[in-house]
């Protein structure tokens, strides 16, 4: 008896397995990611089954996009775009590409300051907060009950003493460890929590994998922030083990804030079931810097490969330089052409990584990659004056780019991630100089992986192997 409900269960285990392994071949999202789970289902089920519930899935479906439930407000965004449309002879950089992912139109009038490290961004967000007199919307993928997160929580609760509302939103797998106290503490003041415990969105059981990686600030439909910085100490540089963490937000004014307050109205429909549109400004004013500049969100709910069709974009247009910083370096197949192509053509590419490890096999990964574009000419730089977290991209003088999207298969197919562009050569200079001075601290990779130490030679080509998901 027992000896047949054990073959019974292992009969079952591999029906599940074979079945698993059918709609992975016919809904990977690379031909990589089929053949990987294929393998792993049939060969070791008893692992490869409960992985895939857990990980496995390949679109966010249900994701019920606010957008198209606000259609007022979007052709009130593309009406006032076609009043403040690039002047021309100002966009030698093809936007096109870029919009059709963003479902959103360039515009001029916006403004942009770099915020370069922890304490800048964060008296920068703090400032910002203080000054609020209508709405607050804030949004973090990592949220920490330490001496920086207390410190925005008493900021929030001060300002919703104000009568200032406040709306809060973490994800749940970033903000694991936040104590349900924290947002006790945030809810007794008034302030409205998308409490990622009972969100819709993205969870523990069988929605692992998806993971809203956005990180954002408004206020009033004035002043946005997005960046690579989340709320913790570390990323003040007060952590022993990373030191100086290396990182960069951007703050911004004009019409890129109302775009980036559309992506926010999204995601609080989804985790929250409350729609945001009537209760927010959507007017806003300009900016003298009069920038032209477009905020790209992109996520596993989107039809195309929004994520990395951004990046491709980019390194197709470069007809100088791009030069891309990342914490990650785990590309998909047409990113790497593409950047093999670029360099190929004379570009001057480059590829900022950090040398510390974080998550160490996404960094060992990386190192099944460098060679390849290392062989057609691009160059990568390793930091190494703390940990480099920052998510950056400039190409040629016209366009430069800060967000919260890492060079990886993750951030391109199943975070929901979000990058500001700006198509303007101001903004390009002020992310060559920070760069340049990131180069300053890093050092050239020279050595190939046969040259590398053995846990790094042996390791990477099997951290490779996990790609589709790392």
């Amino acid at each position: 008896m027992w000896t047949l409900l054990v073959s019974a269960l292992v009969f079952s285990l591999y029906v599940t397995a074979v079945v698993f392994a059918i709609r992975a071949a016919q809904t990977a999202r690379t031909p990589q990611g089929a053949v990987g789970w294929v393998v792993f289902l049939i060969s070791v089920p008893v692992f490869g089954v409960p992985m895939y519930l857990f990980l496995g899935h390949h679109r966010f479906r249900g994701y019920r996009i606010a957008r198209k439930h606000s259609e007022r407000v979007v052709e009130g965004i593309k009406s006032f775009a076609d009043f403040s449309m690039p002047e021309p002879g100002s966009m030698p950089f093809n936007p096109r590409p870029f919009e059709v992912l963003a479902h959103l139109p360039v515009s001029r009038g916006n403004g942009a300051k770099l915020l370069i490290d922890g304490q800048a961004t964060f008296d920068a967000i703090f400032r910002a907060i203080d000054s609020a007199q209508n709405y607050v919307l804030i949004q973090f993928y990592i949220v920490r009950d330490d001496t920086l997160g207390k410190q925005l929580k008493d900021k929030l609760i001060a300002v919703a003493k104000r009568g200032v509302s406040v709306r809060f939103m973490t994800d749940a797998v970033g903000s694991y460890g936040l104590p349900t106290s924290y947002l006790d503490d945030l809810r007794a003041a008034g302030i409205e929590i998308a409490n990622p415990r009972d969100r819709r969105g993205p969870q523990y059981r069988f929605q692992l994998n998806y993971r809203n990686h956005r990180k954002t600030v408004i206020i009033d439909g004035e002043i946005g922030f997005i960046g690579g910085h989340n709320v913790g100490v570390e990323y003040l540089g007060q952590n022993e083990y990373f030191g100086h963490w290396r990182d960069t937000h951007i703050e911004m004014t004009g019409h890129v804030v109302r775009q980036l307050q559309l992506i926010f109205v999204e995601d609080w429909n989804w985790a929250h079931e409350d729609d945001l549109i009537d209760k927010l400004d959507w007017a806003g004013s300009v900016s003298d810097q009069d920038m032209n500049a477009l905020l790209v969100a992109t996520g596993p709910g989107d039809d195309t490969e929004t994520g990395a069709m951004m990046f491709f974009a980019a390194i197709t247009e470069a007809k100088e330089r791009v030069w891309i910083a990342s914490p990650y370096f785990v590309p998909d197949i047409d990113i790497i052409t593409a950047l093999q192509h670029a360099a190929l053509r004379g570009v001057d590419v480059r590829i900022l990584v950090p040398e510390v490890i974080d998550h160490r096999l996404p960094w060992l990964a990386g190192f099944a990659y460098f060679d390849e574009i290392r062989d057609c000419g691009a160059r990568i730089f390793r930091y190494t004056e703390g940990f480099m977290h920052q998510k950056v991209f400039v190409v040629d003088d016209t366009l430069a780019a800060v967000g919260t999207t890492n060079l990886d298969n993750r951030s391109f197919r199943l975070n929901f991630e979000a990058m500001a562009l700006f198509f303007d050569s101001r903004a390009a200079e002020a992310v060559d100089k920070m760069l340049k001075a990131d180069f300053e601290n890093s050092y050239e990779l020279t050595r190939n992986l046969s040259e590398q130490p053995a846990y790094i030679r042996f390791g990477s080509p099997l951290a490779r192997l996990f790609a589709p998901i790392l």
